[in-house]
């Protein structure tokens, strides 16, 4: 059943700056509603309408009725009028998407201008020589085979039910124009390093700049360089306890101007006093105590409602005590991104699994009896298909080019539980080679390939009691608890559940989760824990074992009871630390 949320989507959802990291003055946002389709292999159209755009058309909050599926060789179609005015038209203009799943083909007054493969990843599309002032049509059309074919998929299936959630297609983020005049400031790599306390800042081509930096509204620098420049002052370091960032602005002498902000923080590995390996936040031993985050919604599934509820439950975690966020196999607008960067949460960031039919017993069985196997078996993984490892690569490389000047990622997190894992190895260098600033969670949960081909000994523990092995690694628990508490009339579906322990009441779960922290992990902390992530944020379908129910309506772990919980770890840390 699906169920609505409290938040209020507008007519335009999604109208604020969809790019806090570089912003323009000159954009126009096209979400809203849109004419659309879909058709079948024979030509045979069905749910001819409207829709709400950025909403997939299988979500409550796209209009569409209830029963939408997209099956193989079907097509969506979306259409709109767009009115340019000359603002758009200041020499180059950019069309923009967050996320289409899973491929596209864009056209522009009837001409094909762009596309993209790879339901996650934003991409951009340079339509200077077609757009035109006054009227344009705007034409998108998906096909999504991603379940079906080894594409990026994340958490979607055709057979749905556990861990496993409906799948949706189509336009699911914020689409949008950007204009500026030529020649334009081109993309940019910010890169703090908190040793030599300087911030390199890195344009993609050899042009012409100048930028203004700022400490709160006082401008501390200004100074005009050509590709790259090096700021050095004293800045105050980012962290969760203190979320300092520097907001700048680029600009040329055809009149060009970004706004952007960088922060000033480290993420690194080092022992501790007693040899033991330790994660540490701007060379200092730090404890990511976090909170899986599917991010999924149940009126809007992959895309939440509104920016104001993103920021609410972000909020919520930050205000029950938590200080890190694991983005569980999606990517988030780079709006979400922003608030974490403003609040002070540090987001270890999964790539999105592919591949074929996974089986049960090699991604459940019987890694929860200890047995790992080498990943280069690519029919063990299923990843027997070359396009299907290639598509894997080169979506890793569009996320780590999106995501690298987020102050707030701390943790890549390339493969999970062996979804559609291979080569890790080498992917740990791939990664490497391109940000060298974060740490790599390579395997998280199991399947690990041993010491030197990965930088974290990376636990999920479910069924087993908690424990930290002896590695000359850092140790995380990268999954735990998954506690489930069913709360009547705010579930996907009253007959069935999902969860790795059942409680009856409010009261049980919050006895059992104190009990957990403070009794079987906090312990833990003294013999090499570096890192903790709950699962989970919120119920998503059956799997109801989130701290809040899937419409974000009961917040089933007072706020305070886990703010409590979590001081007691902070406390603990600090002793060990003093």
């Amino acid at each position: 059943m699906r169920l609505k949320t409290r938040y209020n989507i507008g007519e335009i959802p999604h109208n604020e700056h969809p790019h806090p990291q570089a912003m323009r003055k000159n954009w126009l946002c096209l979400n809203g509603e849109w004419d659309f389709y879909k058709e079948n292999a024979q030509g045979e159209k069905s749910y001819d309408g409207k829709i709400l755009v950025p909403f997939s058309p299988e979500t409550l909050n796209s209009g569409i009725a209830e029963d939408f599926c997209l099956y193989r060789g079907e097509k969506i179609v979306y259409t709109r009028k767009v009115c340019v005015e000359k603002n758009l038209l200041l020499g180059c203009t950019l069309l923009h998407f967050g996320a289409v799943d899973s491929e596209c083909k864009v056209y522009l007054n009837g001409e094909k201008v762009g596309g993209h493969v790879g339901g996650f990843t934003a991409f951009t599309i340079n339509v200077s020589d077609y757009i035109r002032e006054g009227e344009n049509i705007l034409t998108v059309v998906c096909t999504d085979e991603a379940t079906r074919n080894g594409g990026a998929r994340g958490k979607q299936s055709d057979k749905r039910g556990g861990i496993w959630y409906t799948p949706q297609s189509g336009i699911w983020q914020t689409v949008w124009l950007e204009s500026m005049p030529t020649p334009s400031i081109p993309d940019f790599r910010i890169t703090p390093n908190v040793r030599e306390k300087t911030v390199r800042i890195d344009l993609a081509r050899a042009e012409r700049a100048e930028i203004t930096l700022y400490d709160g509204e006082n401008v501390i620098h200004c100074e005009n360089f050509q590709g790259g420049i090096t700021l050095s002052y004293d800045f105050e370091l980012w962290s969760p306890e203190n979320p300092k960032l520097y907001p700048f602005i680029l600009r040329n002498e055809a009149g060009d101007e970004v706004q952007s902000y960088f922060a000033m923080r480290s993420f690194g590995r080092m022992k501790d006093e007693k040899g033991v390996m330790r994660l540490t936040l701007n060379g200092k031993p730090y404890f990511f105590n976090g909170v899986l985050d599917q991010g999924y919604w149940s009126d809007g599934m992959l895309t939440y409602p509104c920016d104001a509820a993103a920021l609410d439950e972000l909020t919520m975690l930050k205000e029950m005590g938590f200080n890190t966020v694991r983005k569980h196999i999606k990517l988030e607008p780079m709006r979400w991104y922003h608030h974490c960067d403003k609040l002070g949460l540090v987001v270890w960031q999964d790539f999105v699994n592919g591949g074929g039919e996974y089986k049960f017993t090699h991604i459940a069985a019987f890694p929860f009896l200890g047995f790992h196997h080498r990943d280069d078996d690519y029919k063990y993984f299923a990843r027997e298909n070359e396009g299907g490892r290639y598509e894997f690569m080169h979506a890793s490389q569009e996320t780590l080019a999106q995501l690298y000047n987020c102050p707030c990622i701390g943790v890549w997190v390339p493969f999970n539980e062996g979804w559609g894992q291979f080569d890790s190895a080498q992917m740990n260098d791939f990664i490497y080679e391109r940000d060298h600033t974060r740490i790599i969670d390579t395997v998280s949960g199991w399947h690990d390939q041993g010491v030197g081909k990965t930088e974290l000994k990376s636990l999920h523990t479910y069924y087993t009691p908690l424990k930290v092995p002896s590695d000359p690694r850092p140790v995380v628990l990268s999954e735990f608890g998954g506690y489930s508490m069913k709360t009547e009339g705010h579930v996907f579906d009253e007959d069935k559940e999902f969860g790795y322990k059942k409680f009856k009441t409010q009261e049980s779960l919050t006895d059992a989760l104190e009990k957990l922290y403070l009794k079987k992990l906090m312990p833990l902390l003294r013999k090499g824990l570096c890192g903790c992530i709950y699962t989970q944020v919120s119920d998503v379908e059956e799997e109801i074992n989130g701290l809040v129910t899937y419409d974000r309506a009961v917040v089933k772990v007072p706020v305070k009871t886990m703010r409590a919980i979590n001081d007691r770890l902070a406390d603990e840390w600090t002793k060990i630390f003093e």
